[in-house]
């Protein structure tokens, strides 16, 4: 994933969501979101890297989308998860890879137990 694929990726996200409702044309989406019509535009086609997390996270609630994909495919993460790894990169790096080769499946199994166990249950 690149941040060249994050800007079209908005857009073709937003024409999709246009061809049904026009409250999705690229002013109504910046308006909503903060930005300038010509700056967003500008993001959509990859001439202007993206936005700050504040402003992806907006776009991703204005597009129904989730917020931490779109900060993924966007080169970025959160600054509550950057803060978290901080604290622990060691622990983070080791997880990380020994299971980048695991299925999604494995990796949900490790989510449901640590709610279970610490959280969000």
């Amino acid at each position: 994933m690149s941040v060249y694929s994050f800007g079209p990726y908005i857009r073709q996200k937003r024409l999709t969501l246009l061809r049904e409702d026009a409250g999705y044309s690229l002013r109504r989406i910046a308006l909503a979101v903060g930005l300038e019509p010509s700056f967003l535009s500008k993001i959509e086609r990859g001439i202007t890297p993206p936005p700050s997390e504040a402003k992806i996270k907006a776009l991703a609630a204005a597009l129904g989308e989730d917020a931490d994909l779109m900060l993924a495919m966007a080169g970025k993460i959160s600054a509550d998860l950057h803060d978290e790894i901080r604290k622990r990169p060691q622990l983070f790096a080791e997880l990380i890879r020994e299971l980048k080769s695991a299925p999604d499946k494995a990796f949900s199994g490790i989510v449901r137990e640590a709610r279970a166990k610490y959280g969000k249950g």
